[in-house]
């Protein structure tokens, strides 16, 4: 699945619709760290890249509404969801910085399975060279 946050239960709402528009069912719930959209990873390019603008418009929108709420104390945050072996999601912290140049070059589904990928090479080490695997 692909998984996004929002930060605010308005852009949240707009973005539900939005999918829906698209003629898609996307899974919805609300956590402790903000309002939660899952997707299935298979869908088409241009479908993809029309959410991810969408996406990139409504936390844009977040943005702006957090930094007028919390003046000075305003910082940019961003962050990866991990999921554990256990099935327990975290939240990695990463650069925010780091964060755009990563989703300008890869899908948030390819970070996804890249996070994925270490996640299980670090629950379940094999110290065999990768040619052997």
């Amino acid at each position: 699945m692909l998984d996004y946050i929002l930060f605010d239960e308005r852009s949240w709402r707009d973005f539900i619709d939005y999918l829906r528009q698209l003629g898609l069912e996307p899974e919805v719930s609300v956590g402790d760290e903000g309002w939660l959209v899952a997707l299935p990873e298979d869908l088409d390019e241009a479908i993809d890249a029309k959410i991810e603008a969408c996406y990139d418009r409504l936390l844009d929108r977040d943005e702006i509404r957090i930094a007028a709420g919390e003046g000075e104390a305003h910082r940019h945050r961003a962050g990866v969801n991990v999921t554990l072996g256990d099935g327990r999601v975290v939240q990695a912290p990463v650069d925010p910085g780091l964060m755009r140049r990563l989703l300008a070059a890869v899908s948030p589904g390819e970070l996804g399975e890249f996070v994925d990928a270490i996640v299980a090479a670090v629950e379940n080490p094999d110290d065999r060279p990768l040619c052997q695997r």
